[in-house]
Parts: structure tokens; sequence; C-alpha cells
């Protein structure tokens, strides 16, 4: 088998904005309108990532404005009250900050994401430099691969491996990320393992099949 999943390296955004310790609390503010994004690294001299703020980070700010909360909010919401009083990204930032290697694969992006309840995560390499940012919209930039190239993966990665001529006759095709596995195999117990190969190809959203054994 030689197919290799995509990488986060692959689909995440480079170009990426980002602020310093010291960067005032306006400015956070105006930099995520003006970059259209819910969350920004916050980078040493060096961009290695210290944290990440992001607009659940300064909301704090209005939701307590004008508020004089009691002693069950008080001892309940520590965190959001320090956050309250701050006024640079240093003291909004969560730290640390839940990050991804640039070379993980998609799969271990999402179930990063899913764990720690985050729609980005700051992306480093060897050295922890910040290398960029992938979201939850990046990940999901497999599912527009083109069905012939999905088709063609599995004919080379699953079908030729799992079921070579002439013992197997087995078509493939993809409509909408579908697969179909079609016509006839030596070994029907190959089925679930083609199954589990075939869905692990990036851009597949469901496989099906149409199999026989042979009499």
């Amino acid at each position: 088998m030689h197919g290799t999943p995509h990488v986060v390296s692959d689909v995440m955004t480079r170009d990426v904005a980002v602020v310093g310790r010291d960067t005032a609390f306006k400015d956070v503010v105006r930099i995520l309108q003006e970059r259209k994004v819910s969350a920004l690294p916050v980078v040493d001299g060096g961009r290695r990532v210290l944290g990440v703020v992001s607009e659940a980070d300064l909301l704090p700010k209005e939701e307590f404005r004008d508020s004089d909360p009691d002693r069950y909010t008080q001892l309940r919401r520590l965190t959001d009250l320090a956050k309250a009083g701050s006024i640079t990204a240093g003291e909004l930032m969560t730290s640390p900050a839940v990050t991804v290697r640039a070379d993980a694969t998609l799969a271990q992006a999402a179930r990063i994401m899913a764990r720690s309840r985050v729609k980005r995560l700051p992306v480093v390499g060897d050295t922890d430099r910040l290398e960029g940012v992938v979201s939850r919209a990046d990940l999901l930039k497999v599912f527009l691969r083109k069905d012939e190239e999905i088709a063609e993966e599995i004919r080379r990665e699953v079908v030729a491996y799992l079921f070579p001529a002439p013992e197997s006759a087995v078509r493939v095709s993809v409509h909408d990320g579908v697969v179909t596995l079609g016509g006839r195999v030596r070994d029907t117990s190959l089925v679930p393992v083609a199954a589990r190969l075939a869905r692990a190809v990036e851009g597949v959203v469901d496989v099906r099949f149409e199999l026989d054994g042979r009499v």
C-alpha cells in the first residue's frame, strides 16, 4: 500500500494573522474583525506559539462591563472575571495553546479539534514555530476531491492490493464521494478489510458493495 493520507500542511492557511503578548485588547478586536477569524495565535519574537486569544476570551469584558457579580458567580467564573479585567493578549489568551504538527494527518487534526472543542488549531513544525493555522473548513476540503481521482486511488491502493486480477474482477465507481465496489471476488472475507481501507481514502463519504463470491 503506497497511498498517503493528506496531512495538515496540505490544507492549512499559511498567511496567518498573529498578535504578541503585549498586543492591546482593542487591537486584538480590530485584527479579528479585519481578518474575519474567530481566534489568533499569540507568539513570541521567534514565532513560537504562547497561546491563543479568541472571541470567547474577549466577551467577558462586555458581559461584566456594567454588572456587579454576586459571590457565587465570582467563585464559579474566576477565569472569566480575570479576562474581563485584562487589557493585553497575554492576559487574555488561553495557554498553553492546543496545537497540531504540520505533518499530522487530517484525521489526527480532526480528533484533536473534537477532543479540545476548538474550531481552529495553530500548526507548528519541528521547532514549535508557527507555520500556519488549520480550521474545520480546511479539514473538509478533502471532500472536494473529484470522484474519478478517488476512484483511481481506490483501484490502485485497495482493489489491486486485495483483489488482484485475474482471480477477481472488481469495478470501482464513485458518485458524490460515495464509493461502490461491484463484481466478483475470490475471497469474500476480505470485503470488511476493503471497506476499512476504502473509507480511509481522503474524500470518501461512504462505501457500498455489490460483490459476490466466486461460485
